[in-house]
């Protein structure tokens, strides 16, 4: 079974991401900040991730971003903050999905990159 890392600090959006891995048959890993996603990264083997870009009180998903680029897993980064982050968005190099977007359409993205 495929295994996922959800980056999300919205409750909701990540149950909803979860859930609709659940549906194409894979699992996902959750994590609310970087910290959690690091740890994760480092416990787990990962197909891909999805990431939100914002995780609340100045913390985005750079750390992790760069920790699946080094190791080759495809991500995708999901946001709801476009006009804010436009540069930092670039540097990342990766797809972007804009929020709100249905979770079936965020797996089904980044299930194509695969």
């Amino acid at each position: 079974m495929k295994r996922f890392l959800v980056l999300e600090d919205e409750p909701l959006i990540a149950m909803d991401l979860k859930h609709a891995f659940e549906d194409v048959g894979a699992s996902a890993v959750m994590a609310a900040t970087s910290e959690q996603a690091m740890e994760a990264i480092d416990e787990n083997r990962f197909s891909g991730a999805i990431l939100d870009v914002n995780l609340g009180r100045g913390e985005t998903c750079a750390r992790a971003a760069g920790r699946l680029k080094k190791l080759g897993i495809p991500f995708v980064l999901h946001t709801g903050d476009l006009d804010r982050s436009g540069e930092f968005l670039r540097d990342l190099e990766a797809p972007v999905l804009a929020k709100p977007q249905a979770a079936d359409d965020v797996v089904s993205y980044l299930m194509g990159l695969l």
